[in-house]
């Protein structure tokens, strides 16, 4: 191979492929009143400084790499409300970096250290938890309600028509509903005292020891009747009853 040649493959290797991003400065878009802070001549010369990405403002969102405003995921709150980032659809190595910093602790920290000349300064994202989503088992609720009637309802109140007519030493569904656990203590309750000594599920409950019969006419319920009685108790509205509840058998 000829030194020409050679000199050749090698300035191909060091070269950028047609079509390949090149390096270039992260184009971050703001609002003019973050802009006017001050914040971001304090910021991006300390991430340009750790990192050796080049930042540049843009005034136009559509060009902007990374974009803070009103929407996306919380970075930091201050003046003008609570500041959110988005990046742009395939927005490049940089732009990842400016991101990941801007959501790290440093990258926090930086902020938090702003002084602004007036006004009042930065502080950290106050973010509010979405609430759970209630859980809705699938299941015929119509023989829940109906099950809960025949095999219930003489110590609970499993209704609403029936919520102060109920034994009151008994949670009703909608205090049980409030439980966190209220799903597995559904599902076992049958295991949970007082119920073993007059309730039966078929396939799953041994028979009365004959000595031990029930005290009480007997509960007999299908594991098909249990799994409705639990889809009709998904949909009750839980108790609000204040502080947490303890938990205990029922």
């Amino acid at each position: 191979m000829g030194l020409r040649r050679a000199m050749i493959l090698m300035a191909l290797c060091l070269s950028p492929l047609p079509g390949a991003a090149e390096d270039g400065p992260v184009r971050l878009h703001v609002p003019a009143a973050l802009a006017e802070t001050g914040l971001l001549g304090h910021i991006l010369p300390r991430f340009s400084l750790k990192t050796r990405v080049r930042v540049v403002l843009v005034d136009d969102p559509a060009q902007a790499q990374v974009l803070l405003g009103d929407s996306g995921r919380p970075v930091f709150d201050g003046p003008g409300g609570a500041w959110r980032m988005q990046l742009a659809p395939a927005p490049g190595p940089g732009a990842e970096r400016l991101a990941g910093w801007l959501t790290s602790e440093v990258g926090l920290n930086t902020v938090l250290s702003f002084t602004p000349e007036t006004g009042p300064g930065f502080a950290a994202p106050q973010v509010v938890a979405a609430p759970e989503a209630a859980t809705i088992l699938a299941g015929d609720a119509r023989l829940g309600l109906d099950v809960s009637r025949r095999a219930c309802a003489r110590c609970h109140a499993v209704e609403e028509a029936g919520r102060k007519t109920d034994i009151g030493s008994t949670p009703s569904f909608f205090v049980l509903r409030a439980f966190a656990d209220w799903e597995d203590r559904f599902a076992a309750f049958y295991a949970l005292n007082p119920h073993p000594a007059f309730t039966q599920v078929a396939e799953i409950t041994a028979p009365f020891p004959p000595d031990r019969p029930s005290p009480i006419a007997p509960v007999h319920m299908t594991i098909d009747e249990l799994e409705a009685l639990m889809a009709y108790v998904s949909r009750l509205a839980p108790a609000d009853l204040g502080a947490p509840l303890q938990a205990q058998d029922f």
